[in-house]
Order: C-alpha cells, then structure tokens, then sequence
C-alpha cells in the first residue's frame, strides 16, 4: 500500500471526488487504504465494500478486507475475502499466499499447502509464501518436503530470518541436529526471535 499525503487532507480529496462521481471505486479504495493505515479498521472495512460495490474488478479491496478480517481474528472470513479476490483475479500470488496462511492456521493442512505451491508458481519471490509451505510440509508430517522447500527459501533469500528459522524445525524433526543449530543460530543472527522452548530442545546436541 503506497503512503498517502497528509491523511486527512487526502481522504477530504477523495471525498470531493467522490461527492461529483458517488460511483468512484478508486476513491473509495484510496479512502480505505488510508483509514487503515491510520488502524480505524471497521470505517476501513465501510469503504473497502463501497470500493467492491461500485466495481466488479476491485480484487485488492478484497486482499485488504482479508488482511483487517485477520487482526480481527476471523479466519474464516479471511478465506472469505482472499477466495473473492482470486476469482477475480485468478493469477494473485498475494492472495493464494494469504489464503494459504489463514488455512495453515485453521489447522486445514492440504487446502494451505495447495494454496501456497499456488502462489510460490505464480510468484516465487513471496518469501512468506516459502516459509509457510515449510510450516504447512511439517504439519502434514511430510518431513522430506518441509526440509526441501525450507533450503531451496534458505538459498533464494539468505537474509530472511524466518526461512532459517523455519529450515531449523524442519531440520530438527529430519534429526539433523547440526544443520538445525547452524540454520537457528542463522536465524538469530539476523534477528530473529526463536521461541526458547526450541533452543531448549536443541542445547543437548550442541
């Protein structure tokens, strides 16, 4: 989301443009975005749904309801919002990336890792989207899988702090005990906070 001008003088323009085209979906939109920059979610969510009435290809208006649905804590309506923005736009690596997340948490382990190989194909810089398929493999207990996508992420981007520390559980569940410390420590190294039940785990085998 790009950062607006003053957001009070910005969201006035918008209003001026939507008071001579009421039908402006773009305004609409725009006013969105800046309420939920500025963490007024619910008014955010008001202008996000005038955006998506107005026009029928508003398919990040959708992402953004799903983003405000996930601080919210509504899973369900986070599959929601990402499965409208994907039929509209079907080649959204965003939003299969977000849809695969939502379905990680929900526990639902072969709708995520079906969304996320989605957005990896369509986009394989979305880093996240490499992460969470390592998390979704290791849910599915498909260990082999959790420890090839956790190093092909490792070797695309070597400073994303997750990845590693992603590839260390992955490591750790595969018993290759010197490659999770080398990934963990990685992981810290960049700033990473590991949860320190999982250093706990690892202090034996260093």
């Amino acid at each position: 989301m790009k950062e607006p001008q003053c957001s009070d003088n910005f969201i006035r323009q918008q209003k001026e443009i939507l008071a001579e085209n009421p039908e402006c979906s773009n305004s609409h939109y725009n006013i969105g975005v800046s309420l939920l920059q500025e963490g007024k979610l619910d008014d955010a969510i008001d202008s996000f749904r005038e955006a998506i009435a107005t026009s029928g290809r508003m398919f990040e208006a959708w992402v953004n309801l799903g983003y405000i649905f996930f601080k919210k804590g509504d899973l369900e309506e986070v599959v929601r919002a990402n499965m409208m923005a994907i039929d509209i736009e079907p080649r959204y690596a965003r939003g299969y990336a977000n849809l695969g997340f939502a379905y990680l948490q929900m526990m639902k382990t072969e709708d995520a890792i079906e969304a996320l190989t989605k957005a990896t194909e369509l986009n394989p810089d979305i880093v996240q989207a490499w992460a969470n398929l390592t998390n979704a493999y290791l849910q599915a207990d498909n260990i082999v899988k959790a420890v090839e996508t956790g190093e092909k992420l490792a070797s695309m981007a070597p400073e994303f702090a997750l990845g590693h520390n992603n590839l260390a559980a992955a490591l750790f569940n595969d018993q290759n005990y010197k490659g999770a410390i080398e990934h963990l420590d990685r992981a810290i190294e960049l700033g990473f906070q590991v949860h320190p039940e999982f250093l706990k785990q690892l202090e034996p085998y260093r």
